[in-house]
């Protein structure tokens, strides 16, 4: 058990319901900063996830010494190309179609950060592969239904799963948007004596 409880750094509900899941006290404080525009061209897609994680964690523990913060953060990467959430529905269109019939990855960042004499981190990531269907009819009604929106890659899994996912290869809850398996296995490294 983490005392004080751990905070999520994330607004997104997806988050908060999968990481109660895990039975960990917790309180939800997003970051309120804007995150940083796309990455370095030398950075790659795992290495932004991760920062973006760090960020998100890093900006809140700042304000909460002595207290783990969780972030994550999840990207799309599909035919080279690093997808984000949509700013619209035609880059959302343009997203699901470049998807349409490939394999793309899925990469979820997670940092769990505490600032106080010193800072304490661990950063780490998971990908699992996604194969989209090409079904332009599916991906219309998707599209219609506004459910794009705020999400990595154009799509919520949970959304679209039967519609438009013809087979994922990894972990599931990663695509919703935090990997269980490794964040438990991050916080349990943290109820090790020294953390």
């Amino acid at each position: 058990m983490l005392e004080p409880p751990l905070i999520l750094a994330s607004a997104s509900p997806r988050r908060r319901e999968l990481l109660a899941q895990l039975g960990v006290p917790f309180e939800v404080i997003p970051c309120a900063l804007p995150e940083p525009e796309g990455p370095p061209t030398e950075v790659t897609p795992a290495s932004w996830a991760e920062a973006l994680a760090y960020f998100k964690a890093r900006s809140v523990a700042g304000e909460h010494p002595g207290r783990w913060v969780l972030g994550a953060d999840t990207i799309v990467v599909c035919a080279g190309q690093l997808l984000g959430k949509p700013a619209d529905l035609a880059d959302a269109r343009r997203m699901l179609e470049l998807q349409a019939g490939r394999s793309s990855q899925v990469i979820t960042g997670v940092a769990l950060v505490k600032v106080g004499a010193a800072e304490s981190r661990i950063v780490a990531h998971e990908v699992t592969r996604v194969w989209m269907r090409d079904d332009p009819v599916e991906r219309e009604r998707y599209l219609a239904s506004g459910d794009w929106r705020g999400k990595a890659g154009a799509y919520g899994i949970q959304d679209v799963q039967d519609r438009l996912v013809e087979r994922l290869a990894g972990s599931f809850s990663n695509v919703v948007g935090l990997p269980l398996e490794l964040v438990g296995r991050l916080l349990g490294a943290l109820r090790r004596p020294g953390r």
